[in-house]
């Protein structure tokens, strides 16, 4: 398992989905699973679904300029931190966003989302 080429797919699988159909995201996160988005912690996979599903703007896309990843731990989890802008529709301008996911094997041979952080970037 080449640990850069499983955080490319990943991040690719996350952003296509998250542009195209946000509640497709729910079986990337498992109940125990978090995610912090600009300082607001949800826990569980409906939880986090429903606030990704709630946020104010209904359609963007996610340029990704970064991808950097690590392995986490004896388990095969791995760190995988993300940056790169997001164009909301009817906007001229894009925001500059961080995202930081930690992953763990699943038993099936794939990867779930433990812990998700979201921070967009000001200047």
């Amino acid at each position: 398992m080449d640990p850069d080429a499983v955080a490319k797919a990943f991040v690719e699988h996350y952003y296509t989905t998250f542009d195209s159909n946000r509640p497709g995201l729910a079986n990337l996160y498992q109940e125990g699973s978090m995610l912090t988005f600009e300082g607001q912690k949800v826990q569980g996979s409906q939880n986090i679904v429903s606030k990704l599903t709630s946020l104010p703007f209904q359609q963007c896309h996610h340029n990704i300029t970064t991808v950097d990843c690590q392995p986490s731990g004896p388990a095969g989890g791995m760190l995988v931190f993300v940056s790169g802008n997001l164009q909301l529709v009817g906007e001229q301008h894009t925001l500059k966003f961080s995202q930081m996911f930690h992953l763990m094997p699943t038993p099936q041979g794939s990867f779930y989302v433990v812990n998700d952080i979201f921070r967009l970037n000001y200047a």
